[in-house]
């Protein structure tokens, strides 16, 4: 019974802290980027909750290189001498998010639970017998991403952790939802590195572990994103992709691990955010923001606003050297 009352009383607790923006870390900035965009409205500098750069700071992203789309089996590297694209962090004017609310529909109770595993992942699962086939919006840690619900409204997933004290929020179109909570005891020994957008972005993550060239082992990325058990055994990282690409207006994210306390071998991890140039994108402006799980368990996040080329360039990339910090690993 106390264990009971316990979960019950962290749960309303944790809801409240939702309601008045505590929860979701840089959730205003979040909002901004992967919600409805309001018109510009003029800039102000407001501090980084983490107090490192302001929020409205213009981000000054250099090594922006478009690349051939010619490659066999990787992506080209970029040249030294190709075109520079100008980059800005857009800004929040958006609400902060509302905490879901239970269904009032009697036998439309909605469940969530969070569970733990190897790698500091979470499995995350709902259960939401009245809607099947929905869009629902995942929240963790400043993390969004939309997933759909199975025919019975049912949703399971493994999700990288970007707290120890990790809260997942899932919430509905209709504002329905629920709340679901765990410890990840293992989260301070990895690196963890996010990228999320919304829509037709087609932005990747690619990390080149200890000087690998594209193309070769130790070239994680979505086409080959490593698996659990290499990054269990300190052998490599791995790259989870969220979100369901085929959903309304999807959310989207990219996470790469690396087990940095049980890594078998030193040195640097290039790491890079790479978007590729398609009729879906081209001519436009695409947004995305960077997260990096920093050593005191903070989230530091860059925001990105990217002109992409006209269509003629389809096919190509546009390779952002340092928007994700490499990685240095001491190895055991």
């Amino acid at each position: 019974m106390s264990h009971k009352k316990e979960i019950y009383t962290a749960v309303i607790a944790l809801i409240c802290a939702v309601a008045i923006g505590i929860v979701m870390q840089n959730s205003e900035s979040a909002t901004a980027h992967y919600g409805t965009r309001p018109a510009q409205m003029p800039a102000t500098d407001v501090p980084d909750t983490n107090g490192t750069t302001p929020r409205n700071a213009m981000l000054d992203v250099q090594e922006i290189t478009l690349t051939s789309a010619e490659m066999s089996p990787g992506i080209t590297l970029p040249g030294t001498d190709s075109d520079v694209t100008t980059v800005s962090a857009p800004r929040s004017t958006l609400p902060e998010p509302v905490a879901p609310q239970a269904s009032l529909t009697p036998g439309c109770e909605i469940l969530a639970t969070a569970r733990p595993v190897a790698a500091a992942m979470v499995d995350l699962t709902m259960n939401a017998p009245c809607m099947p086939n929905e869009r629902v919006t995942v929240h963790h840690n400043g993390m969004l991403f939309t997933e759909t619900t199975a025919s019975d409204g049912s949703l399971s997933l493994r999700v990288p952790a970007l707290a120890r004290d990790a809260v997942f929020i899932v919430a509905f179109a209709n504002g329905d939802g629920a709340v679901a909570q765990t410890t990840v005891e293992e989260l301070a020994d990895y690196d963890r590195a996010a990228i999320q957008w919304k829509g037709n972005g087609g932005f990747q993550i690619h990390a080149r572990e200890f000087g690998a060239d594209y193309g070769s082992a130790g070239h994680i990325w979505d086409g080959a994103p490593g698996d659990l058990p290499a990054a269990v055994a300190g052998e490599s990282g791995v790259l989870t992709r969220l979100g369901d690409p085929e959903a309304a207006d999807p959310l989207l994210a990219e996470v790469y691990s690396f087990p940095k306390l049980s890594s078998t071998r030193s040195g640097t991890i290039a790491l890079s955010v790479e978007a590729e140039v398609t009729t879906a994108n081209c001519g436009l402006e695409v947004e995305a923001q960077a997260l990096e799980l920093q050593a005191d368990g903070k989230i530091k996040t860059q925001n990105l606003t990217l002109a992409v080329p006209d269509c003629d360039s389809t096919g190509s990339f546009l390779v952002l050297n340092n928007l994700l910090q490499d990685l240095k690993v001491a190895g055991k």
